[in-house]
């Protein structure tokens, strides 16, 4: 399986003009949308929320925020909104607490993650230990692998090491430009991937309008769910 989510997001930070990018690219088969916490308010979280659910598509709330207080905000307002799945964050424990009987479902970074945008650290061993202990706890549905934001490691090997140890879908985060890494990321196991700044950079082949490179996004991804069949 290879997923595509939509990041309406660029530099770690939601887009002023979300709401109006999401309407643009609601009709291209796009199953799976996200925003960040930076950059958008607890009002503008309900708002896309809304409008996403009202479109069909599934609705992923990623947490970038550096604080933890800032983060523990961003679960309160992403439960608040009723987004399906909270995917980032750093304090994993404290948010199961919070999400408890809300029906969300919840997927960590595993690792070192610091700075915005974030950066993942450590090996490739000891990412891959931290996300064997977040998957056994109670409320982990899977990781938010930031694989191509590490600086030394193959994202690639460490992909298919994480997948290997985790009861749920990895979900490749950040700096995914190119349908090289998209096939190499469903090869190694990932279940998904994420892109945000690419799009709208117009990075990808073909068109530079969001939608052009949403749809070029989606062939990418129904092309490596087929290679790896």
């Amino acid at each position: 399986m290879s997923e595509f989510i939509f990041m309406l997001t660029h530099n770690d930070r939601t887009v002023d003009n979300a709401l109006e990018v999401l309407e643009q690219v609601k009709d291209t088969g796009l199953r799976h949308i996200g925003f960040k916490d930076v950059g958008a308010t607890a009002e503008k979280a309900r708002e896309l929320t809304a409008a996403a659910h009202a479109a069909g598509l599934v609705v992923y709330l990623e947490i970038v925020s550096v604080d933890k207080a800032d983060e523990m905000n961003s679960v309160d307002a992403a439960i608040a909104a009723g987004v399906d799945w909270i995917v980032g964050g750093k304090f994993a424990a404290e948010a199961i607490d919070k999400l408890a009987g809300t029906g969300i479902k919840f997927a960590p970074f595993p690792g070192r993650v610091a700075g915005h945008p974030s950066a993942l650290s450590g090996t490739i061993e000891e990412i891959t230990a931290h996300a064997a202990e977040l998957s056994k706890l109670e409320g982990v549905h899977g990781v938010d692998l930031l694989a191509y934001r590490h600086a030394t490691v193959d994202p690639l090997e460490l992909t298919a090491a994480v997948a290997k140890v985790v009861d749920g879908p990895v979900i490749a985060a950040g700096s995914v430009v190119n349908e090289d890494q998209i096939r190499g990321l469903a090869e190694a196991g990932a279940w998904g991937f994420t892109i945000g700044a690419a799009i709208f950079d117009g990075k990808l082949p073909g068109e530079k309008d969001v939608v052009s490179q949403v749809r070029t996004a989606l062939s990418y991804a129904d092309a490596a769910a087929g290679a790896r069949v």
